[in-house]
């Protein structure tokens, strides 16, 4: 059985080696153009956001053409961006932000796309009986975690708590998708994922932590909108009423518009509108004024950062954490769009 140690080795090598690439090519490499703008998305994860998108709004406002592209992790993302395939992604795990800014790649945190310590989650095989009072007997058991994403981050942390041995458990990386889908079939003890996945574990297991009991401990899940540093600079305003569009329409759904929105997100995000309800119900949205707040991007985002970096290098999952994260977050770009 391999140690838990190798399997995060051997996952975080993709974004290693992608951020390596990054900054062995800067020098001869220009950010791609505002012609060029790509964005990176998930299917199965609503947000208001997706109103915009299926209605081209951001196209109207930004004047561009815009490419939505959909990743099954968050780590995939960070790739796509470091070969410069993506110049944004929106709702981007920490973790994986974490892993790829560690590494060196030149990534921002922009704004904060969603918090959500409902949807994401791991959950046990009902048979197993086993719940927060007898934690201990995942021990030697098989679980399948997105590796190096909110998911893994929030599966180690658990595991810590609880004082469970990670390294007597057979860890399988496996997208959400998957592990539903094997956890369906009996092929796994414990799974952890997030949005329709989460859902679809659900009909075959129990969760230990409930968010607010995760959130006790100091597990903050939440996405941010991620960029390229370079691309950022050079597209400053472009990026400014991205953001914009963006807070709009996180308005407009709070204000009682979610109505109107529903099928329309649904359709976006891949999902039935009665599920799509369902998972939105688990979302919180700052505002522009909450995000620019102590509590996000004005301190409490960076040292969060640090907190995550600190913990990997603990678990053996990344070789170095930063010595801090502060440039790794630039609120400029959402003070701009907040007075436009």
């Amino acid at each position: 059985m391999k140690s838990l140690k190798t399997l995060l080795c051997s996952a975080s090598a993709a974004v290693l080696l992608a951020a390596s690439a990054t900054i062995a090519t800067v020098a001869t490499t220009t950010a791609a153009s505002a012609e060029d703008l790509t964005v990176a998305y998930f299917l199965e994860w609503p947000t208001p956001n997706q109103f915009a998108q299926a209605k081209k709004i951001y196209a109207e406002k930004l004047g561009v053409s815009i490419k939505w592209v959909s990743f099954d992790a968050g780590t995939a993302m960070s790739a796509a961006m470091a070969s410069g395939d993506v110049q944004i992604s929106f709702s981007q795990g920490i973790p994986p932000f974490v892993v790829a800014a560690s590494a060196g790649q030149d990534l921002q945190i922009v704004d904060v796309a969603v918090s959500y310590s409902e949807n994401d989650n791991c959950v046990v095989r009902t048979s197993l009986e086993i719940d927060k009072t007898n934690v201990k007997e995942l021990e030697g058991k098989q679980v399948g975690v997105p590796l190096g994403t909110a998911a893994h981050y929030g599966f180690l942390k658990q595991m810590d708590h609880f004082g469970v041995n990670v390294s007597t458990m057979k860890v399988v990386d496996m997208a959400p998708p998957d592990g539903a889908a094997a956890f369906a079939s009996g092929n796994l003890d414990m799974v952890c994922g997030w949005g329709g996945a989460l859902r679809r574990m659900k009909e075959h297991g129990n969760v230990l932590l409930t968010g607010a009991e995760k959130e006790k401990l100091g597990i903050q899940v939440f996405d941010a909108t991620t960029v390229s540093t370079q691309w950022a600079k050079e597209n400053a305003e472009l990026l400014a009423k991205f953001l914009k569009v963006t807070a709009d329409m996180n308005a407009k759904f709070a204000a009682g518009d979610s109505g109107e929105m529903l099928s329309v997100i649904a359709k976006a995000a891949g999902m039935k509108e009665k599920a799509t309800k369902e998972t939105l119900d688990g979302f919180a949205f700052p505002t522009l004024e909450q995000q620019l707040s102590a509590k996000w991007l004005g301190g409490g985002t960076q040292k969060f950062l640090k907190e995550v970096g600190d913990f990997f290098v603990k678990q053996g999952t990344i070789p170095k954490a930063r010595d801090s994260y502060e440039s790794a977050v630039d609120a400029s770009y959402l003070k701009a769009a907040s007075k436009m």
